[in-house]
C-alpha cells in the first residue's frame, strides 16, 4: 500500500475514471488515469510535492521530463521546494526540436552536469520517461531517477534499471485498487 494515502485519495477523487478505454498503446482497459487532474490543482500538487520531496535524492539539482506529462509535476515540485529552501531548476523536453528562438528540444533551466529527477504524471509502458532520459543525457546532464506520480503499467521500473536510472512511483495501480496494465 502507498505511503501517501492522501495523494491516493486525491487521485481517486479527481484523476481516476472507470469505464471502457483504449490506451495510447491500443490496449483496452476498464480504468484510466488523468493524473494532471491532481497535478494541476493546488491541493493536489502540494500532495505530490510532499511525496516527491520525501523520496528525492539529496544530490538532485534539476527536475523535468518530456513536455505535457512532466510539466505541471516538475514546475509544481520545484516551486514548492523553493518555499522550503531547496533550489531546483525545472525544464521540459520538447517532443520535437524547435528551429527558431531558443533552438533544440530543451525548454527551461537544465544545465550540463545537473543531476536530474525525471518526472511524469503517469506511466504505462515507460516510453516517455525513457525518451526524456535519452534527451537529458544528450544535453550533458545525468538522469538519476524517474518518478511518475502513478505507475499504471508496472514495466517502467525494469526499463529504468536497464538504462541505469533509479525508479520510484509515488503511487501504483494497486494502490488505486487496479491491476497493472503491463506494456
Amino acid at each position: 500500500m502507498s505511503t501517501h494515502p492522501e495523494l491516493v485519495q486525491h487521485l481517486l477523487e479527481h484523476s481516476v475514471r472507470t469505464g471502457d478505454f483504449t490506451l495510447k498503446s491500443g490496449k483496452k482497459s476498464n480504468w484510466f488515469i488523468d493524473a494532471k487532474q491532481t497535478a494541476c490543482r493546488a491541493d493536489g500538487i502540494l500532495l505530490v510535492a510532499d511525496a516527491a520531496l520525501s523520496i528525492m535524492p539529496d544530490d538532485i539539482t534539476a527536475i523535468g521530463g518530456l513536455t505535457a506529462g512532466a510539466d505541471p509535476v516538475a514546475f509544481g515540485i520545484a516551486a514548492v521546494a523553493a518555499t522550503r529552501g531547496r533550489e531546483l531548476r525545472s525544464f521540459s523536453i520538447r517532443k520535437e526540436s524547435k528551429d527558431h528562438g531558443v533552438s533544440g528540444r530543451l525548454a527551461g533551466a537544465l544545465e550540463p552536469g545537473d543531476k536530474v529527477l525525471v518526472t511524469e504524471d503517469a506511466v504505462t509502458r515507460g516510453t516517455s520517461p525513457m525518451e526524456a532520459v535519452k534527451a537529458i543525457r544528450e544535453l550533458g546532464a545525468e538522469p538519476v531517477m524517474v518518478m511518475p506520480i502513478v505507475d499504471r503499467g508496472g514495466t517502467c521500473a525494469a526499463m529504468c534499471a536497464e538504462a541505469g536510472v533509479g525508479f520510484h512511483a509515488l503511487v501504483t495501480a494497486m494502490d488505486l485498487g487496479f491491476e497493472y496494465e503491463g506494456g
